[in-house]
């Protein structure tokens, strides 16, 4: 009796690691609206948030949401402190040397440069400009490259907090996301306003996860096929991106 006691509570402890294995840790920034936030009640929500829980559900997954700060959001995901990132990163050659990616849930998106109404900006002849960037993102990178010799990049641990800088006359400009930056520019009532050309960078945005994770990327990968085909990728593009898609209807 003792060994048949023992040996179901052992199949009940295996249970409950496999089970606990199931588990998949989403990190977020919760700061780049409306991508990834946090409500009014603190919770994570946003377009990411819709979406995680909607590919957990088709790959019968379970989800725990965690946040983390931008700057260090791939560092944390490489030390096994969660198991996917979807925190509106773009695919670069870059960071695929770091970590890889799940196919993309929103195509590439313009990167775009706003500046205060009538300041007469123009990105394509910038000099002794404050350029505004967040940290780590592929516009920062861009800004280096092209911008940095005759201007002065500046950098933010958040978007929001170069947009404030930019709100308060610190900065000239901004180049961000455009799924970004347009709600912030039409809720300004004409106070910013966008200047000079788009800018192209990256394969749109995935979910980053580590290079010994195939597994994982393949759950994750049919679970978005399988909704991109239904249409929810879609329906939740139009719910938080006004005006945006439909990108991947058959």
């Amino acid at each position: 009796m003792k060994k048949l006691i023992l040996t179901a509570a052992a199949l009940l402890a295996l249970g409950t690691t496999a089970q606990a294995q199931e588990t998949v840790r989403i990190a977020t920034e919760g700061a780049y609206a409306p991508w990834n936030f946090l409500d009014d009640s603190g919770a994570p929500a946003g377009f990411e948030i819709d979406l995680g829980n909607a590919i957990c559900e088709q790959a019968e997954l379970s989800c725990e949401f965690i946040i983390n700060d931008w700057d260090s959001i791939i560092p944390n995901l490489l030390a096994g402190n969660y198991d996917v990132i979807m925190a509106g990163m773009s695919i670069t050659e870059e960071r695929l040397e770091t970590i890889d990616f799940t196919q993309n849930y929103f195509p590439p998106d313009p990167s775009l440069y706003i500046a205060a109404a009538g300041a007469g900006i123009d990105p394509s002849a910038l000099e002794g400009k404050r350029v505004g960037v967040q940290g780590g993102t592929i516009q920062a990178a861009y800004a280096e490259e092209n911008l940095g010799a005759n201007n002065t990049i500046v950098s933010f641990g958040t978007a929001d907090q170069a947009m404030a800088d930019l709100g308060a006359g610190n900065l000239d400009t901004i180049l961000a996301d455009g799924a970004y930056l347009e709600p912030v520019v039409a809720a300004s009532g004409g106070a910013f306003e966008f200047v000079g050309e788009d800018v192209m960078i990256g394969s749109g945005v995935g979910g980053g996860i580590r290079k010994d994770e195939a597994d994982l990327k393949g759950k994750f990968d049919d679970a978005l096929t399988a909704l991109k085909k239904d249409g929810t990728v879609d329906e939740l593009i139009a719910k938080w991106f006004e005006g945006r898609g439909p990108y991947f209807a058959d």
